[in-house]
């Protein structure tokens, strides 16, 4: 029995004379989603993509897993294919769908006959196939308006496709169209959340992690990269460069007052990612700021940490509450990993009453006064480099 996978894009459809270039680099991402399951045959035509399996021992339940986590596609259909010819469709119709038809009660035909050379037109396919399908499952009836189960034929140039209601893709822009962007990830909730909603609109992420042995641990970065695993699932692969930031924190310790420990680390931070992020040609620098969650990310302090960089900050976060945050974190399965009780160095050394409207002048001097500029060059000079793959597991 042939079977095929036919996707749907979303947005791409609203791209104009860049359609094609945003097809092109989904193809390239849903081949690359499906490595090591076997070869497919990848093709476009009447605004479909097909997956086609070139061999019969092909896995397409895991298939349609992978393809469900590529952004850019919004819905996906496994799909038996026949020939162009009516009593074939009746006959191998009902027999593909037969293990759902079993399980439902009622049912509806929906024809989509985008080759008008075929002798039936939809409603007399529909006719046709709702009979045959009444006839072989008589605990079956039909409900046009709320059915259990619809049925689809579509007669296409190549051949006829059958399949039920289609599944949800990820939605989004393929990844690779928005741009390069790093990542400040943290083995928090928020930060892998925030990679993957942008990796949703396009941007290819490169990930920046700050490492304080031994304040944090190995297990602390272990963490991160398990993180980082499940978010490539659906950005793809990516590089992940951890900072050394134990000499700097300690600093920040000694020679910085109290309440302005935090916005001076981050501005650290924001300083040493856009450093990572100008060398591996990105953009933009992403967070997973939420504002007012903690005293960091107030109007004034979020002003204060944007002064130390010259790139763009995105904090797609910024408007949510933390139930929210933690609903996405569960759908791509960081919640629990997020959890785990290892600290990570935005927790080292905070100060019991941080400021909440931080005046940038006395930030900046307290921060020029500590001298971290070669502090930074030592840091970014011994970088350590991760590649994540979720593959590789």
């Amino acid at each position: 029995m042939k079977e095929v996978i036919l996707i749907k894009d979303g947005e791409i459809a609203l791209k104009g004379l860049n359609r094609k270039a945003f097809e092109d680099v989904l193809r390239k991402n849903i081949k690359s989603a499906l490595y090591g399951l076997g070869r497919f045959e990848i093709t476009s035509a009447q605004s479909t993509i097909y997956v086609k399996p070139l061999s019969e021992d092909i896995d397409l339940d895991e298939a349609c897993d992978r393809i469900s986590r590529v952004f850019g596609i919004v819905a996906f259909s496994r799909a038996g294919v026949c020939n162009k010819d009516m009593e074939e469709i009746l006959s191998f119709a009902p027999e593909y769908l037969s293990s759902q038809l079993e399980e439902v009660k009622t049912f509806k035909v929906e024809a989509k006959r985008s080759d008008k050379k075929f002798p039936f037109k939809s409603p007399e396919i529909c006719r046709e196939l709702g009979g045959k399908i009444l006839e072989k499952f008589p605990h079956l009836s039909v409900d046009v308006h709320n059915p259990d189960l619809t049925v689809t034929v579509e007669v296409r140039d190549f051949g006829t496709y059958i399949h039920t209601n289609p599944l949800r893709g990820a939605g989004g822009i393929p990844v690779g169209t928005g741009g390069n962007a790093v990542i400040l990830i943290s083995g928090g909730i928020d930060s892998p959340v925030a990679a993957y909603m942008m990796a949703k609109r396009g941007v290819k992420l490169t990930a920046v992690h700050f490492a304080s042995p031994p304040y944090t641990s190995e297990r602390a970065e272990q963490k991160v990269v398990k993180l980082l695993k499940k978010v490539s699932r659906y950005s793809g692969p990516m590089t992940m460069f951890t900072v050394p930031f134990t000499k700097i924190q300690e600093t920040i310790k000694d020679k910085c007052p109290e309440e302005l420990f935090t916005i001076i680390m981050r501005r650290l931070m924001m300083e040493i990612s856009e450093r990572i992020a100008r060398d591996n040609d990105c953009s933009a620098l992403i967070t997973g700021e939420s504002l007012g969650q903690v005293a960091s990310q107030t109007i004034h302090a979020i002003g204060c940490t944007d002064e130390a960089t010259d790139m763009v900050v995105f904090r797609p976060l910024i408007g949510m509450d933390k139930q929210e945050i933690i609903d996405i974190s569960y759908k791509i399965d960081t919640f629990e990993t997020s959890i785990e009780p290892y600290e990570d160095c935005c927790t080292v050394f905070t100060p019991k009453h941080p400021r909440t409207r931080p005046i940038l002048k006395y930030v900046k001097q307290a921060q020029e006064s500590a001298g971290f500029e070669a502090m930074i060059e030592e840091a970014l000079q011994n970088l350590k480099v991760t590649y994540i793959n979720q593959k590789e597991d």
